[in-house]
């Protein structure tokens, strides 16, 4: 996923979401569809927040695999809270502590993704974060561009092209 995906995919679920709280406000109440775009969206609002933080010039690499679960597992735990029945006070069904749906809810949308996400993080820790060579020219397009710089205006502009071409 690159970054012009993710921010595509930002967009779109933010409008998602935001239809789904403004048909709150209808007269006759929230449509059907509203919970599933509040929960859709807000699963793929989180991994296109991750994506867009992890991406570089070739996409996200390997952790693209690691999202697309970790979108599996919300989009899937806010389906399974949504089809779940209510909760009926007498009935004392409880998972692990909680009603069926808060379980659900806790464990897998809370917990569950910090279980394999930081472990595909330190896996692909060494591609994904900057190298030497791009730390120098991050350093030399900073000094650059520092105030009291003697350097000419050419400089700054390559400066500025430095930093908008890394990753």
């Amino acid at each position: 996923m690159s970054k012009r995906s993710s921010l595509a995919v930002l967009v779109v679920s933010t409008v998602a979401i935001a239809a789904a709280y403004g048909s709150a406000f209808l007269p006759d109440g929230p449509p059907r569809w509203a919970p599933w775009a509040l929960a859709m969206g807000t699963a793929a609002i989180m991994v296109a927040s991750m994506a867009l933080g992890a991406a570089r010039r070739g996409g996200v690499g390997r952790l693209a695999l690691p999202f697309a679960g970790v979108f599996l597992v919300l989009a899937g735990g806010f389906a399974a809270a949504l089809l779940l029945p209510p909760t009926d006070p007498r009935d004392p069904t409880l998972w692990l502590g909680l009603p069926p749906a808060a379980a659900v809810v806790m464990y897998g949308i809370g917990l569950l993704p910090l279980f394999f996400l930081p472990l595909a993080y330190a896996l692909t820790f060494d591609e994904m974060t900057l190298g030497e060579a791009d730390l120098a020219r991050v350093r030399d397009a900073a000094r650059a561009l520092a105030p009291g710089a003697s350097h000419a205006e050419p400089a700054r502009e390559s400066a500025r092209a430095a930093v908008e071409a890394a990753p």
